[in-house]
């Protein structure tokens, strides 16, 4: 004797079950885009070269607990974070500014709580030392409209041992600043490319420092990334403007 065998189903039951599948599917990529990582697209180079316009990083969403802006891009709530933890020096960070709560931004961490920062003839100094920054070879860059032209570039190391490379296209107003000392609850952000970064240093145009509650995450790697010739009008230049080498490539 055969053992009974469902039948498949049929008709509006046929259309349930698909309909049940999409939305489990969905409400998977949901917990995990809100809870344990979303993507986000470089748009902009005020992180050049740690981060390159057309890159897609990975931002992983524990790192520092979760606010109302863990939601990006919606954000309600009350305020506070769950599971917070504090983030450390060097960090490249997702956030959304104070009085620009709307845009999701990315810059390096460099001030933390009670930190006096200032920047003199292009060096960074906390707490009145000198970070270590050391020059390095000059490279041609070519920009996100295509434009290519020598670059100046530092390594430069945070006192907790974090290192990275900066740009420094001259001398701009950026690189001579007042002494900024970061509230408590508060952070002080800026860009890798010095002197093409609205951040932390500007009050206006840039937006001063960050509210603890106001991180969205931490940059961990990109994971894809397109150069400028891209478009999804030509599809071939998805393979044409690849950057392979930046495929699955951590963020330092």
């Amino acid at each position: 004797m055969r053992a009974p065998v469902d039948s498949a189903p049929t008709g509006l039951s046929a259309i349930w079950d698909y309909a049940k599948t999409i939305i489990y599917a969905l409400l998977l990529a949901m917990v995990i885009r809100f809870a344990i990582a979303q993507p986000f697209r470089i748009p902009s180079g005020s992180m050049e070269p740690t981060l390159l316009v057309g890159d897609y990083i990975v931002v992983t969403k524990w790192s520092y607990g979760y606010s109302r802006f863990s939601l990006a891009p919606l954000s309600f709530g009350p305020r506070g974070r769950l599971f917070g933890s504090q983030p450390a020096r060097g960090d490249v960070v997702v956030f959304r500014p104070a009085g620009n709560e709307d845009k999701d931004f990315v810059k390096r961490l460099i001030g933390l709580p009670g930190d006096r920062l200032q920047v003199r003839d292009s060096v960074l100094y906390i707490n009145g030392e000198p970070v270590k920054r050391e020059k390095l070879a000059t490279v041609d860059f070519t920009d996100q409209h295509g434009v290519t032209s020598p670059v100046a570039r530092y390594l430069e190391t945070l006192p907790n041992g974090v290192s990275y490379v900066t740009f420094d296209k001259g001398l701009t107003d950026g690189d001579n600043t007042q002494v900024y000392e970061v509230p408590e609850g508060h952070y002080m952000m800026i860009g890798d490319n010095r002197d093409n970064s609205a951040d932390s240093r500007y009050e206006m145009g840039g937006f001063g420092y960050v509210p603890y509650d106001n991180l969205v995450g931490k940059a961990r790697f990109v994971f894809v990334s397109f150069d400028h010739t891209t478009s999804i009008f030509k599809p071939w230049t998805l393979i044409t403007g690849f950057r392979g080498d930046r495929f699955v490539h951590g963020v330092e």
